[in-house]
């Protein structure tokens, strides 16, 4: 797929093949007409990639809630403005004067790049421990810094003070997927809570272990042991303060059972392991930790910290819907544009974007980079439009098309690799409570490309038969 993709953006003039919808929309039929999706909002658009033709149409204009097929519109937009080459810098140096006998008169300062990959579990699998820092501080010892007398000062200015976006809900914040981005961030701003729960279904589990270690956390546990062999707690907070209530269940009989919860604080932590990796290689500093901002005219640069591209970064948030690091690509959006990152304005940005190439001409709704706010509305058609404009249009069209999973990789890891063989399938998927979308490209038995948006909000039942129900309806598609 990958290959045909690039040939019609070279060559173009590829010839348009029939297509017949007759299974398709036989089998569409018989699911809106189930108990289950009768009174539930879905709108579909298929369009032909080469002639640009709608070839299925079902509500295509119709505004509905995409869950994280919204990170097509983030990533797609983050890959243009800023280029698949693109990497997130974190600085460190000092303002004062550095001395022949190694001593600093004045402040080491870590400038914060909004870096969404420090210590993240998706880049650093090998070594889950500090050693981004561990390098700052070797880098640090290097340029001849073996004594600070002043501070330590952590600069945060690159974004704007804001934890998480306004229209999030209390029960999606305090957990994993519900971290916004930081300055700062650092281990996918998450920490992780093991339980002990009990033989016996219903009794009160016990906290045997929280990491990282997070100074003035308060931890209620509520959590239970079930007969329901998955992880249903929940982490309940506010992203200003360190009081949490987990409530919920986990299975019973386990002896270590670890969930993740949402870090709002990411800076306290690498302030924390800074400062004791600095004692471990002897490097001493007299002063203070500090958040703030310094005299930026006075600063020398000791080392800079590049992230992976944004290709890599993109690759990771579509193939793992990570939300984290979609919030991060609005907020550095604005930042690189406007020199402070505010999610309003990288939203602001986005949508201009999009404006300018034809697309959101009518009615969009942006409320986030990540789709987890339930305020977002876009049609079918807004996001077909951007699938096409991006194989066709875009100088970034690989990098794009390669940060889609194909059937059986990333979140479509449940789609059958035999249905939808190697590339011909590669699409972003949105699932939250009564949601579920799936949008991207599909290659049709007749070597046809077409791009596609499938939206299901508020329908009853199991939100597992409906995914089964549209990777069937892709496979009709495929026929």
């Amino acid at each position: 797929m990958i290959k045909r993709f690039l040939l019609a953006v070279l060559l173009g003039g590829i010839p348009v093949f029939s297509f017949s919808q007759s299974n398709f929309e036989i089998k569409l039929q018989d699911i809106l007409n189930k108990k289950e999706y009768i009174n539930s909002s879905v709108g579909i658009q298929v369009t032909e990639i080469e002639s640009g033709l709608s070839v299925f149409e079902y509500n295509p204009t119709k505004l509905m809630i995409p869950a994280s097929t919204l990170k097509i519109v983030t990533s797609a937009a983050a890959l243009e403005m800023l280029g698949a080459g693109y990497r997130f810098k974190t600085q460190i140096g000092y303002v004062g004067d550095l001395k022949e006998n190694n001593e600093l008169n004045g402040d080491l300062v870590i400038v914060g790049g909004g870096d969404p990959t420090l210590g993240s579990m998706y880049f650093n699998n090998s070594d889950p421990g500090y050693t981004f820092i561990n390098l700052w501080v070797q880098r640090i010892k290097a340029y001849g810094i073996h004594q600070i007398n002043g501070d330590i000062i952590f600069d945060s200015s690159i974004y704007d003070t804001e934890k998480v976006p306004s229209t999030w809900i209390w029960g999606d914040i305090g957990n994993y997927y519900g971290a916004g981005a930081n300055a700062f961030t650092c281990f996918d701003n998450l920490f992780r809570i093991t339980f002990k729960s009990d033989e016996r279904a219903g009794e009160l589990t016990n906290i045997i272990s929280t990491y990282p270690k997070i100074d003035g956390m308060e931890i209620t546990n509520e959590v239970t042991s079930s007969e329901n062999n998955s992880d249903n707690a929940y982490v309940f907070g506010s992203p200003f303060d360190k009081k949490r209530v987990i409530r919920g269940t986990i299975p019973k009989g386990r002896n270590a059972f670890t969930i993740k919860a949402a870090v709002h604080h990411p800076e306290e932590i690498i302030a924390s392991e800074l400062k004791a990796q600095l004692a471990r290689e002897g490097v001493f500093y007299m002063g203070e930790i500090k958040f703030g901002k310094p005299d930026k005219s006075k600063f020398n640069t000791v080392y800079v910290q590049e992230s992976p591209t944004l290709a890599e970064i993109v690759k990771v948030l579509n193939h793992e819907s990570v939300n984290l690091f979609a919030e991060h690509l609005v907020k550095q959006i604005a930042a690189e544009k406007t020199g402070i990152g505010n999610r309003e304005k990288g939203i602001e940005l986005i949508t201009e974007f999009w404006k300018s190439k034809g697309i959101f001409e009518d009615d969009f709704f942006m409320e986030d980079g990540s789709g987890l706010s339930h305020f977002n509305a876009i049609s079918p058609n807004q996001i077909t439009s951007i699938l096409i404009y991006m194989i066709g249009k875009s100088s970034e069209s690989m990098a794009f098309l390669n940060s889609l999973p194909n059937a059986g990789s990333g979140t479509l890891s449940g789609f059958s690799t035999e249905s939808f063989p190697e590339n011909t399938l590669k699409a972003k998927s949105g699932s939250m409570t009564r949601v579920r979308c799936y949008a991207g490209f599909l290659q049709t038995n007749s070597d046809k490309e077409i791009a596609f948006s499938i939206m299901f909000n508020q329908f009853s039942g199991s939100g597992s038969k409906l995914t089964k129900e549209i990777e069937n309806l892709l496979f009709e598609l495929r026929k």
